[in-house]
């Protein structure tokens, strides 16, 4: 095989499957046994890395690994088993019991607690709070919109168009410095933080890991192509209140002009696109394939399950 000399390095393994993983995809030793995955924490540290690091070999890969690992049987294998306990245990934890339309109508409310990441950073949150969250959302921002890509050759008719024009202005409308994951970048290096792509994987909580890998599970598996439209849905109607409050939070610490301009764009932006995802990409779907709002809610569900957990973290890390 030959090594791939571009991408991201290889991370620190966090358990006996991420370190056979990585041990493989160097030559050093053999991949984990796909049965050794059941015993393994569906949420933990070990599970989400390793499926990250089969993810990511769609995505830019890794330095010095080799481009073929992507379809090899075998690593399909393992990536599969991890796929399923993970799957599993959204499926366990965060299904739908009540309509799409009360889901999505849930989105739209404010919290009365005041809770959340975006509330903290606004009205509490220091530069340091808000350089571990940027450190933190690279994993997701610095991909932002790539696996809603994979969504696009699934669907047809307006929901296909839908998303085509959400997609269009996620990728800079043409301008290779407008595209969001370029903007984020950006924000990135007004907070003096390192803004190569996979630069901040081993600082990757596991809850950040879940979240990235929930979409990039969506996005590779076209029966999930229902659930990958509600994690869009989810994603685009929370953002432009929770932008909102992020540019504010960006200009109180002084982060920087690209800090506080990466959110003020996302603010009307995403506005826009989430009545684009509702009337046309998600009714869209529906009018040509109905049986899929069952798949639409349990998407929007566990992107909430998996950002929830994902504040939780970072806010138990902060108050402590």
């Amino acid at each position: 095989m030959d090594a791939d000399r571009r991408g991201p390095v290889l991370p620190r393994h966090r358990g006996p499957l991420s370190h056979a993983l990585i041990g493989c995809l160097v030559g050093q030793c053999p991949l984990p046994d796909p049965a050794a995955v059941q015993e393994t924490d569906p949420y933990g540290d070990d599970l989400q890395l390793a499926l990250y690091i089969c993810y990511e070999l769609h995505y830019q890969g890794f330095a010095r690994v080799d481009p073929a690992w992507e379809w090899n049987p075998s690593l399909l294998a393992v990536r599969a088993a991890l796929e399923d306990r993970f799957l599993t245990a959204l499926r366990r934890d965060a299904s739908a019991r009540r309509s799409l339309d009360d889901i999505l109508a849930e989105l739209l409310v404010e919290p009365l607690d005041g809770g959340g990441v975006s509330q903290f950073l606004r009205e509490r949150g220091t530069l340091r709070h808000v350089r571990e969250y940027a450190a933190q959302r690279s994993l997701y921002h610095l991909k932002e919109a790539d696996p809603h890509a994979w969504m696009l050759p699934r669907l047809r008719g307006r929901a296909k168009a839908g998303m085509a024009a959400v997609e269009y202005d996620e990728f800079g409308g043409g301008r290779a410095d407008r595209v969001h994951a370029r903007l984020f970048a950006d924000l990135m290096s007004d907070l003096g933080l390192e803004t190569a792509y996979g630069h901040y994987l081993d600082d990757g909580c596991a809850e950040m890991l879940a979240l990235v890998n929930g979409m990039s599970l969506f996005g590779l598996h076209r029966r999930l192509r229902g659930a990958l439209v509600g994690h869009f849905a989810a994603v685009e109607i929370t953002s432009s209140p929770a932008s909102r409050r992020l540019a504010l939070a960006m200009k109180r610490t002084g982060a920087g002009p690209a800090a506080e301009f990466f959110y003020t764009e996302h603010v009307e932006a995403d506005a826009v696109h989430e009545q684009v995802v509702r009337r046309d990409v998600i009714r869209g779907l529906l009018d040509d394939e109905p049986e899929l709002e069952t798949d639409i809610a349990f998407g929007v569900t566990a992107t909430s399950h998996l950002e929830n957990r994902l504040a939780d973290r970072l806010l138990t890390g902060w108050g402590a």
